[in-house]
């Protein structure tokens, strides 16, 4: 078989496609891995044979096709997330970027636009512009805050078709008021998403999204198991929605595009639940650790409502990340100016990068 000699350049890419990276956050055979934002505990050993015995169960019938409306698993999503929900306002997919992909593929495309207000995750323009839809950038507060009234000029301005909004803000972990989503939903004739991927790691009195889906048939909050319950490698995202938007979604989805073991093991997750996430509470007490050793140390870490920690004052971001890649430890350099960003693990690895951070010597 002869050697391929083809750039993507001879290929007849999409002409909106050329030019664009695909999302890449480095990974590196490192002992401290803090930087995708990972829950670094491991599954508890229980809830892993809890979570394998189902799974045995699930592949005695993988002969067959999976339940294509994954209808126990959008019960179990109901039941965790309350709210008075029920399965039919229940939406999942393969990750929660699959689910914003499906949201994208039936209310955006081309000829539309999608927006949120920058810095924000990085996929949310890759999935826009993948999708065919064209991306618009807002912008926050110096300090990554939005207002109620500027957020409403700009999606006024913007008129967008679908908008989205994180909440806690990655990479920042900035909260958003429920006063900025209700503002931005009286001001939009699109789509509305809430992406609560870190929810979970919030204040435990901090209101969500949820309790403003009653009324709003446009609006949808997202939610991922790859954080609080530790499921990154499972790829298990999810929304509620009202049951009309749950249709619009029918429509794009691959067939059968969950797998019976990914249903098996999401739903044993769920049963779980109570000890999957007792994890949380230890990482938020890391995250405001290393908040306050940052602050120690003469950086300034921002507000943070998820499970990591963007901090400023980094004179040289790339031989800061560089120093501490030397003492095998990664966080991520996600692009703002004088910043860094690391994830909350354990006590042991928040240690092993606080420590090497220190050797580097304090902020200047």
């Amino acid at each position: 078989m002869g050697r391929v000699t083809a750039s993507l350049d001879d290929l007849p890419l999409r002409d909106d496609l050329r030019g664009l990276t695909p999302y890449g956050a480095p990974q590196a055979p490192l002992p401290i891995a803090l930087n995708v934002n990972e829950n670094t505990h491991p599954v508890p050993d229980a809830v892993a044979s809890d979570i394998l015995d189902d799974i045995a169960v699930a592949i005695r019938d993988v002969n067959r096709y999976p339940d294509r409306e994954f209808t126990t698993l959008r019960e179990a999503f109901a039941s965790y997330l309350g709210h008075g929900l029920t399965s039919e306002q229940i939406w999942a997919g393969n990750g929660s970027n699959e689910v914003l992909q499906h949201i994208l593929q039936a209310f955006g495309g081309p000829g539309r636009t999608a927006f949120s207000f920058a810095p924000t995750y990085s996929m949310y323009p890759l999935i826009a512009q993948g999708t065919g839809a064209r991306w618009v950038a807002g912008t926050r507060e110096p300090d990554y805050t939005i207002t109620p009234d500027d957020a409403a000029a700009q999606v006024r301005d913007a008129d967008p078709d679908v908008i989205l909004l994180c909440s806690p803000n990655n990479p920042t972990g900035t909260p958003l008021g429920l006063d900025v989503v209700e503002a931005v939903y009286d001001a939009a004739r699109g789509i509305v998403i809430v992406d609560e991927a870190y929810q979970e790691f919030a204040p435990r009195d901090a209101a969500s999204a949820l309790s403003l889906l009653e009324g709003r048939p446009r609006l949808a909050v997202s939610r991922t198991m790859s954080k609080a319950f530790a499921f990154a490698g499972a790829r298990v995202g999810y929304l509620a929605a009202d049951p009309a938007f749950i249709d619009a979604l029918r429509l794009v989805r691959l067939p059968y595009h969950l797998s019976a073991l990914t249903q098996a093991a999401a739903v044993a997750a769920l049963r779980n639940a109570d000890v999957m996430l007792g994890m949380v509470d230890e990482i938020v007490e890391q995250r405001d650790r290393i908040s306050a050793t940052l602050e120690a140390l003469g950086y300034t870490p921002h507000e943070s409502w998820s499970n990591f920690v963007l901090f400023g004052g980094v004179s040289d971001p790339k031989a800061t990340w560089q120093g501490l890649y030397d003492q095998g430890v990664l966080i991520r350099d996600v692009g703002i100016p004088g910043h860094l960003r690391v994830t909350a693990g354990t006590e042991a690895e928040t240690t092993a990068f606080l420590d090497a951070l220190a050797s580097i010597g304090s902020a200047s």
